[in-house]
């Protein structure tokens, strides 16, 4: 009798989350469904609603499916039965809407004012890749020296790295902007990348500090007796136990830089410097346009998400 009750609590319970995740969830996602059956399809209001009542019906049924299936291979199943079933409805409700005319901005840019979007493309991922590994670099060399060094106004460094990540960036858009034309790096991507790596890496100093500081001593001391240097120690044996928060900070560094707009914006004037969120800001077709911007985000966090799920303000692995 009370491991009956107890199992029906448990299952309210779940029942319960699974509801509450359910509700927040769906303002999230239905943009995003909209935004890919826009970009295969027409803009029709009717389109989108139609493709709506198929997929959430579907996303429903395969989140109860895999809180409820008992084995692995049950859950896969599960999920092979829902999603043909989603495909017949969407081929059935939409499946004579759907094309590829949106993406022939990928060939021929839409119009003669507009650039190719694989320049655009490009100068996205120069920017993204050269935070990313400047970041990296940056905050696990500052990183391992604020965890393992003792040195005057430490402390206020440490404080300081959070403050700097808490001030509203747009108020130096104007002195930058100055700067960089005194200097002649105005609408170069050479001039950008140093602006973004200033931002956004206090907070990745802290992160890696965190890692570091998770890292026993008696690791490194042992790395010593044996007549390793300080570096070696550092590369060999440290480092590697920090690989998970490298990554994690370097993804992170990648995505920033991706997305960003409000810098790029306002120091790269021509349009032969556009990055790709400007494209998408000046394109009509701006569903396939942003399905297009997200692979890459979408990509990297499909292959590294195992990094990005240990990570942690304290720099604790989980």
């Amino acid at each position: 009798m009370l491991s009956r009750r107890a199992r029906a609590r448990h299952r309210l319970g779940r029942g319960a989350l699974y509801a509450f995740l359910l509700v927040i969830s769906v303002p999230l996602m239905i943009p995003y469904v909209g935004l890919f059956v826009m970009a295969f399809s027409s803009r029709d209001p009717a389109v989108l609603w139609r493709a709506i009542a198929v997929l959430a019906p579907a996303g429903l049924a395969l989140w109860v499916w895999s809180g409820w299936a008992r084995t692995r291979r049950q859950a896969l199943a599960g999920a092979f039965v829902v999603a043909v079933s989603a495909a017949i409805g969407l081929a059935v409700l939409i499946g004579a809407e759907l094309h590829l005319r949106n993406f022939s901005f990928l060939l021929v840019p839409p119009r003669p004012s507009l650039p190719s979007v694989w320049r655009a493309f490009a100068n996205s991922l120069i920017i993204a890749v050269s935070q990313a590994v400047t970041v990296a670099t940056v905050a696990s060399l500052a990183g391992y020296y604020l965890s393992r060094f003792a040195f005057p106004g430490r402390a206020a460094m440490i404080r300081a790295l959070l403050l700097a990540h808490a001030f509203p960036v747009m108020t130096l858009i104007v002195p930058l902007f100055v700067m960089m034309h005194a200097v002649g790096l105005l609408n170069s991507l050479l001039g950008v990348i140093p602006v973004l790596v200033a931002f956004e890496l206090p907070f990745a100093v802290y992160i890696m500090k965190g890692f570091f500081d998770a890292v026993p001593w008696e690791i490194e001391m042992s790395a010593l007796i044996d007549g390793a240097s300080r570096r070696q120690a550092f590369v060999r044996v440290v480092l590697p136990q920090v690989t998970s928060g490298v990554v994690a900070v370097s993804i992170f560094a990648f995505i920033r830089g991706w997305e960003e707009y409000i810098f790029v914006s306002t120091f790269l004037v021509t349009q032969g410097k556009w990055v790709m969120s400007l494209y998408l800001f000046f394109e009509n077709n701006s569903a396939a346009v942003a399905v297009f911007y997200l692979m890459p985000p979408m990509l990297l966090f499909v292959f590294t998400q195992k990094y990005l799920l240990r990570i942690s303000v304290g720099g604790i692995q989980r």
